[in-house]
């Protein structure tokens, strides 16, 4: 405690018995020691309370902790969470939402029409226009349109009359038959 070695107890100890006589020095000496066990039981107290106190800190924030965790996994359904993200995924677009709206006009395809070029994007051109240069329009020839349909394409089709049971290929190699 106070961090005292050999040599300086001793000499401590040689001034106490002249300080205070050999008759009185062992009850003088019992007292010290019974006030130092004393002040190390009541710090050795204090220091328990002390740790104490921390542990019961620690275990009420493991206890919340413990709490909380427990009440996020009663919250947690991966089934439904499964589900909402496979309908995410799955969702298609409605194809009837726009089914009012004409989507093109017979003068957007004019071919005698240059292209429109697209509008410029971001701060490149600050205002000034593009060059005057167009591209050529691509002339591809369209596919022939198929032919009107008739009653004819949906008559039912007759099928072919069987062969003779006799022909020469239904006849095994050998020229011999098979008994049953």
């Amino acid at each position: 405690m106070f961090n005292l070695g050999w040599g300086e107890i001793l000499l401590i100890g040689i001034v106490a018995l002249i300080a205070i006589g050999p008759k009185e020095l062992p009850g003088v000496l019992r007292t010290v020691g019974q006030a130092l066990a004393k002040v190390r039981r009541m710090a050795n107290e204090f220091q328990g309370q002390f740790q104490e106190a921390l542990r019961e800190a620690d275990i009420a924030d493991l206890k919340k902790q413990a709490e909380d965790m427990v009440s996020d996994v009663t919250k947690y359904d991966p089934l439904t969470e499964t589900k909402n993200d496979i309908e995410k995924t799955f969702t298609l677009p409605d194809p009837m939402a726009d089914a009012g709206q004409p989507t093109s006009t017979a003068a957007d395809f004019n071919p005698d029409d240059p292209a429109p070029l697209p509008a410029p994007t971001g701060g490149a051109t600050d205002g000034a226009k593009l060059p005057g240069s167009v591209l050529p329009p691509i002339d591809i020839p369209l596919p022939e349109m198929p032919s009107a349909l008739t009653e004819k394409d949906f008559a039912v089709a007759t099928p072919a009359p069987d062969k003779p049971a006799d022909s020469a290929a239904d006849k095994p190699a050998g020229g011999q038959g098979v008994k049953a």
